[in-house]
């Protein structure tokens, strides 16, 4: 039987290949971190066997040839006999052995990503031990940031410290770090904070993704756009953006608030006496929860009749059972059959609130009982439809 060819022979760059591979996985820098003295390394060689020499002695050459001592100065070589009575006795690459942690640094192309990867772990010990745990337990993920990792350091550390009252993420005064970071780096900044910070200062029940919700600072405040319908501006003003968390009490005389999708149609809403219209735009509509007082007013809501429409009601019915709709059924949508369009990613859960006629013009949506992702938009329907609907209402 032949012998194995060359190509099975261990090669320099097989050797580098394992140790890289283990370099990868943070093997050796989480040894380092530890403080794990070095043991000198050994790799074994598969090389020939004794009748390779004569019957492959050109790659054999080669391959010892490639062992050659001078080309590998950050291995010692240990070697074997090998031969016998036709091809006399040689000494053949047996293992390889690294004796010192900095050889395989070199042989790896690493020693200023070690060494910074030391320094930087050395300063996390001093300043921020918590830190400096993490850091030792994930090597490569410190390595693989290792221009940032002083900003991100010094921005756990500024959020560590701070006690002051709630501030937003755009005065951090950390130098060389901006929102623009702190969004480009928001999960493993999440990570680390969710190591570094007490209990008591991560709000678990905030999304991950969230990162100023789950480490108490300040959001951008939700803002509502209204209209007030049929009767004096206040303050001069017909119409109005608030922030939500200021919207605490609806404008005097007001015992009516229409909430509407379309722009267009909130603009052109009739105008009704001691009423409002909010312009919802869409999911947004959920910001609707915090003014309380809604529940003391009659609230009536228009969306486009397709199924996220009656998707938005729904989650608007859930924190104000009272609300009613208007213009979102079955006969709407076929008096404008000319006006349909395409939804384009139709929803389909289960929604409990809706009365028998929203349920009965969703689960057709759903079903396709009218062709393939009907959608009516608010603002395909007639005019005067509107205002025949609300003249129903008085």
């Amino acid at each position: 039987m032949a012998a194995a060819p060359a190509p099975n022979w261990t090669t320099p760059r097989d050797v580098a290949d394992r140790l890289r591979k283990r370099w990868s996985r943070g093997d050796f820098l989480t040894q380092l971190a530890d403080g794990t003295p070095w043991e000198p390394l050994d790799i074994p060689l598969r090389g020939p066997k004794a009748g390779d020499i004569t019957q492959h002695y050109d790659e054999t050459l080669a391959w010892a040839t490639s062992w050659a001592p001078e080309h590998h100065r950050h291995m010692r070589i240990e070697y074997r006999r090998l031969g016998g009575r036709l091809a006399g006795v040689n000494n053949a690459p047996a293992r390889v052995w690294i004796e010192r942690r900095e050889d395989l640094w070199k042989l790896l192309g690493v020693t200023s990503t070690a060494n910074r990867y030391a320094a930087l772990l050395a300063g996390a010990r001093e300043s921020l031990p918590r830190l400096a745990d993490w850091m030792a337990a994930n090597p490569v993920k410190v390595v693989q940031r290792e221009a940032d990792w002083p900003r991100l350091q010094a921005t756990i550390r500024w959020i560590s410290d701070y006690r002051g009252p709630a501030v937003y993420l755009r005065q951090l005064d950390v130098p060389g770090v901006d929102t623009k970071f702190i969004e480009h780096h928001r999960a493993i900044l999440t990570t680390l904070l969710e190591h570094c910070l007490p209990d008591d200062r991560i709000d678990t029940d905030a999304a991950r993704t969230d990162l100023a919700a789950r480490f108490g600072f300040l959001r951008k405040p939700a803002y509502l756009r209204f209209r007030l319908l049929g009767r004096e501006p206040l303050a001069g003003f017909s119409e109005l953006t608030v922030r939500a968390d200021e919207f605490t009490a609806p404008p005097p005389g007001t015992t009516t608030v229409y909430v509407v999708e379309n722009e267009t149609t909130y603009l052109a809403f009739p105008q009704r006496p001691h009423s409002i219209v909010i312009h919802g735009g869409g999911y947004a509509v959920t910001q609707l929860s915090a003014l309380t007082w809604l529940h003391d007013v009659r609230l009536i809501y228009w969306g486009d009749v397709d199924t996220h429409g009656f998707t938005i009601l729904d989650r608007l019915r859930r924190t104000f059972p009272h609300t009613q709709s208007i213009l979102m059924n079955r006969s709407v949508l076929l008096e404008h059959r000319g006006q349909w369009v395409k939804e384009d990613t139709p929803t389909h859960q289960p929604l409990g609130t809706l009365t028998p006629d929203e349920a009965d013009a969703y689960e057709s949506l759903v079903d396709g009982e009218f062709g393939h992702n009907v959608r009516l938009e608010q603002e395909r329907v007639l005019f005067h439809v509107l205002e025949d609907a609300l003249d129903d209402l008085r």
